[in-house]
């Protein structure tokens, strides 16, 4: 809901007042709730507030697709860490930098934000947010290029600013040029940040799950950092081991004792089939748990499961992927994909749809603890990677 800007005699008649509804506060609150540090708790309290806000004004007034980037089940990770929350809309990245401050003489935006390239943005919102008064202000934005290359790169605190007197004071200048040239914004070339082989990257976990360190961002050199939670299955690591959480991503638990929680927000669920393998008749067939997750890939819905075979004293594990919807078929030029925990390829570990197919599928052995990372061309909707671990 806008705010009678009026009534905010402090305020320039460009900036964008928003209140902040009691309930958005309240469901902040709660939420912030889940940190493993109250300075982290109240970094996602700010974030929550300022994103539940100005993502409403968006849809409402501007970009009604606009959405959550990867997805809102990936925020507490990425708050846990660092400061901001992107939004996509129409292939274009915004990213909202909330901050208390009363001082706007300048934007100050997280590295991560800047230089890791998955996650950069193509604008950045300066966000004021003010809890006790119950309202933030969008006091202005800049682009990418304007943050990269006329800002200030302060090491202390890995952030980059720009002042206010470069940034473009009217949101509704952006809100205009994207109506009138929607697909306006430069690409960005940024360096990749090189893997993390595997044994490095759970070495830097487990001393970095330690609470007591508050900033991990700056505990460890930026593209060791950046690679780090660039990986989406390596960050909910990260996040989970400093709230002191248990695995949440061990398939055979899944099967065992049900779906952990954190995997059903993002779509994970069990289900009865009967099992074929190994059977001579009908009548030898026996119900097996698998496990499936629906996909919304390019307007159609497609399930991806996980189904286990013995065979002998192992286990195969069986990635299927099929088309949702009865009697449909997977469009030529499909991928599914399975990688090592950091992302390396090995024998037979991809399928690929050269016309149209039932499914596609990868089987696999796997060691007991072993990771696997599942990739689909072209992505799912709201894809995050993530580890599941055997």
């Amino acid at each position: 809901m806008t705010a009678n800007a009026a009534l905010f005699t402090f305020a320039s008649p460009t900036d964008l007042i928003l209140e902040i509804p009691a309930n958005v506060q309240n469901q902040a609150y709660l939420h912030s709730q889940s940190f493993s540090h109250p300075s982290s708790g109240y970094q996602a309290y700010l974030n929550e507030l300022c994103l539940n806000v100005v993502l409403a004004w968006l849809q409402a007034d501007f970009a009604p697709q606009a959405k959550v980037s990867p997805n809102i089940n990936a925020l507490a990770s990425f708050w846990e860490l660092v400061n901001g929350t992107a939004i996509t809309s129409d292939g274009i990245r915004f990213i909202l930098v909330p901050s208390e401050a009363m001082d706007l003489s300048e934007l100050r935006v997280a590295q991560e934000w800047v230089d890791v390239s998955s996650l950069a943005g193509d604008y950045y919102l300066a966000v004021q947010v003010e809890p006790d008064e119950a309202y933030v202000r969008v006091w202005g934005y800049c682009s990418y290029e304007q943050l990269k290359n006329q800002g200030s790169y302060d090491a202390s605190d890995r952030t980059y600013s720009l002042d206010a007197v470069d940034i473009i004071s009217d949101i509704n200048v952006l809100t205009l040029a994207q109506q009138l040239c929607p697909q306006e914004s430069t690409p960005k070339v940024i360096p990749q940040l090189a893997t993390l082989p595997q044994e490095q990257a759970q070495n830097l976990i487990s001393r970095l799950a330690n609470p007591e360190i508050i900033t991990p961002r700056l505990a460890i050199p930026f593209p060791l950092w950046g690679a780090l939670i660039e990986h989406g299955g390596w960050r909910q690591s990260l996040y989970q081991r400093r709230l002191g959480l248990p695995e949440q991503w061990s398939v055979i638990q899944w099967l065992q004792n049900g779906v952990s929680q954190l995997a059903e927000n993002v779509g994970w669920g069990s289900l009865m089939q009967l099992s074929v393998a190994g059977a001579r008749s009908v009548e030898e067939t026996q119900p097996q748990t698998i496990l499936s997750r629906q996909l919304a890939i390019a307007g159609q819905t497609y399930e991806l499961r996980i189904i286990p075979q013995n065979e002998g004293e192992s286990i195969i594990w069986r990635f299927e992927l099929r088309n949702a919807a009865v009697g449909a078929a997977i469009p030529g030029g499909f991928k599914l994909r399975l990688l090592t925990e950091d992302l390396q390829s090995f024998p037979n570990n991809e399928d690929i749809a050269i016309t149209a197919v039932e499914q596609l599928f990868v089987e696999v052995a796997l060691e007991p603890g072993e990771g696997i990372v599942w990739e689909i061309e072209p992505k799912s909707e709201n894809y995050d990677r993530e580890i599941l671990r055997f």
